[in-house]
């Protein structure tokens, strides 16, 4: 059986400390050993709103060394981004969630602020800690696979941009952002061969000239507040679409967009390189009770 803390005879509170980036809200949970096995059911727990802290993810707090999955990445990123969905499932990439990773690492005083490099699955990530409090962080380059999609909902067709920011996007310009539907359910999309392991949708409108508005379905979240790595791709779509492709033109692009939650600078350079600033915040911290994980553990819960 599977367990979430080292064996002891009482175990130890788990700390625990709650953060958003633009409303899209994560569980921080620092394990710096890489000590604590994290099961599918107990992070769609403690990510549940009403059983549990409640998020749109998690974040587990790993020293590169520590996790096997980063230990490649050590010598260039101290830290590792073990990132999970609301599902319990495990993510690539979440833009909003490095933001506030890099964060927590200020808050926690593992990080005098400035720049820093944390690892993801989808590579490592170069941050800045602007003093202003917002965040960049250097998404790398995007990814335009030449399979295409469309996108279905409530009778309404569009075809999607295929975009890959370490992590899968379909974006898709409609008239109104009310045409998403209520996005409870994945959009449904075709063909399945595109996405095999699903995608994240984005809905975007257009605001103003480089400005645009977008609502999103993220794979394993349902509709979130915000997606970071999605603005990297409406941003990426937006400009391929508009003529901007900085490849093309030799002029990095900036697009502002629009979530539900707040609002990004995305920045395309002409090598390819997208840069996404936007705030990050650390609301609360506490400890979760180990009764209540273990009954989670062990189905009781």
């Amino acid at each position: 059986m599977d367990r979430v803390t080292t064996a002891s005879a009482a175990p130890a509170p788990i700390a625990f400390l709650k953060g958003h980036g633009t409303e899209n809200d994560f569980v921080i949970v620092p394990d710096f050993q890489n000590a604590l096995e994290l099961p599918p059911a107990v992070v769609a727990r403690l990510c549940d709103r009403r059983a549990g802290i409640g998020g749109d993810g998690l974040l587990h707090v790993v020293r590169s060394a520590a996790h096997p999955e980063a230990r490649a990445m050590a010598d260039e990123a101290e830290w590792f981004m073990d990132y999970r969905n609301a599902d319990g499932s495990v993510a690539e990439m979440c833009g909003n969630g490095v933001r506030v990773f890099a964060r927590y690492l200020q808050h926690a005083g593992l990080t005098d602020g400035g720049d820093l490099a944390v690892a993801t699955r989808g590579g490592v990530k170069h941050v800045h800690l602007d003093k202003n409090g917002d965040v960049t962080v250097s998404m790398g380059r995007a990814v335009l696979p030449e399979d295409t999609a469309t996108v279905t909902v409530d009778g309404r067709s569009w075809p999607a941009t295929n975009v890959n920011m370490g992590n899968p996007h379909a974006v898709a310009f409609v008239e109104d952002l009310a045409h998403a539907g209520t996005l409870y359910d994945p959009p449904p999309f075709r063909p399945a061969s595109v996405y095999p392991e699903g995608v994240n949708v984005e809905f975007v409108v257009d605001r103003g000239p480089r400005h645009v508005a977008m609502r999103v379905h993220e794979r394993g979240a349902a509709e979130t507040r915000s997606c970071g790595t999605g603005a990297c791709a409406v941003a990426v779509a937006a400009a391929r679409r508009d003529g901007a492709d900085p490849a093309v033109t030799g002029a990095p692009v900036t697009y502002t967009v629009d979530v539900l939650g707040g609002r990004l600078v995305i920045t395309e350079r002409p090598d390819g390189a997208v840069e996404m600033t936007g705030p990050a915040v650390i609301v609360a911290e506490g400890q979760i009770d180990p009764s209540w994980l273990e009954a989670v553990q062990n189905g009781l819960a």
